[in-house]
């Protein structure tokens, strides 16, 4: 049997603006004065999603007049190297590691494009080898968190020894678009916050740190319209379906147990859940399968309330949150995407 992958250090990192959810709900009631009455009656969102602060990458005026296509990709450009800068470093200090070291790049963003690729221009920050093995991935959306890692930690199984950095990092804001007054684009000025972290993941002998001992994901047939991107002429549309939450109660924990069905183990062999908090009607849900108490899920919650709903790179701030107050035991780790999709992660530590 192969020497499990080890989960060896964690960082995060969040851009300078913040942005406190009444100030972006006064924001809104100007900038969507165009639909009447219906932004009054939607305006109830940015007090029910459990949010307080957020993150962004941009002051709140920008949104006033963002800009175009091109500009707001300059923009994540830049702002998401940097991120992915400062929480690469952070996460290789704590593990007392040299860039030098690491062998191999997994980096996760679906909220702009990058070619070259965001892993190839941070390595004209960070001293990294020229060998170095990278490998960008993009459309994963919210569920890039658990998939990515779960990409990092099978490089690693396949290379015992080798060093492998997680990045993923998500500029949900820059994809505002003041044109758009569906009631879609409206709820995510209400959830979407922008957000970083690095993990890295080795399988070396002796390591210390938690153990990533197994993974998986399941695709529900005719979901393509649950969640994702619509390419428009001012940049990315956002489209999620309200049904999410009913798909999460119906759906959702056939697909937990067959996965941890596969890997010899019940919903009973498992301390606690870490799961991506995509909303505060998506926790209720998945609350609701796991049998839980309502707001049982206290480290999610924590993060939504804290950075809203940063897609890929919240889960692992959860993760964060969980492995500072002392994670003991099995933990499924699990997020929602595109397509539509759950990613699973077994951590134990």
């Amino acid at each position: 049997m192969p020497s499990p992958a080890h989960l060896i250090s964690l960082a995060t990192a969040v851009p300078t603006f913040v942005l406190r959810q009444d100030e972006v709900m006064a924001q809104a009631r100007l900038l969507f004065q165009a639909r009447g009455e219906e932004i009054e009656r939607l305006l109830p969102v940015y007090h029910n999603a459990g949010i307080e602060t957020r993150y962004s990458c941009v002051p709140l005026e920008w949104y006033q007049a963002p800009g175009g296509w091109k500009e707001k990709n300059a923009l994540f450009i830049s702002h998401a190297v940097e991120l992915l800068r400062r929480a690469a470093q952070d996460c290789l200090a704590r593990a007392g590691v040299l860039a030098e070291r690491v062998d191999t790049i997994v980096a996760v963003s679906t909220s702009g494009i990058a070619t070259p690729s965001l892993d190839a221009r941070l390595m004209e920050e960070l001293p990294f080898r020229r060998d170095v093995e990278r490998l960008p991935i993009f459309g994963l959306g919210c569920a890039g968190g658990v998939l990515g890692l779960a990409r990092a930690a099978a490089m690693a199984r396949a290379a015992p020894g080798s060093l492998v950095l997680f990045l993923v990092v998500e500029l949900c804001g820059l994809t505002f678009r003041n044109s758009d007054v569906s009631k879609s684009n409206i709820i995510a000025t209400a959830l979407f916050g922008d957000g970083a972290a690095a993990a890295l993941v080795t399988c070396e002998r002796g390591a210390a740190g938690p153990e990533i001992t197994g993974w998986g994901e399941y695709t529900w047939p005719n979901t393509l319209e649950v969640m994702g991107w619509r390419v428009e002429e001012d940049g990315f549309g956002v489209q999620f379906s309200r049904d999410i939450p009913s798909i999460v109660r119906a759906r959702y924990g056939k697909a937990v147990d067959a996965f941890l069905a596969r890997q010899g183990l019940t919903r009973n062999d498992l301390a606690g859940t870490l799961c991506h908090p995509g909303g505060a009607k998506v926790l209720d849900a998945l609350e609701e399968v796991f049998g839980l108490a309502p707001g049982a899920m206290t480290h999610a919650r924590a993060v939504l309330r804290d950075y809203g709903n940063m897609s890929g790179a919240t889960v692992l701030f959860v993760l964060d949150r969980g492995l500072q107050g002392g994670l003991h035991g099995r933990h499924l780790v699990s997020s929602l995407g595109p397509g539509f999709s759950a990613g699973f992660l077994l951590l134990e530590a």
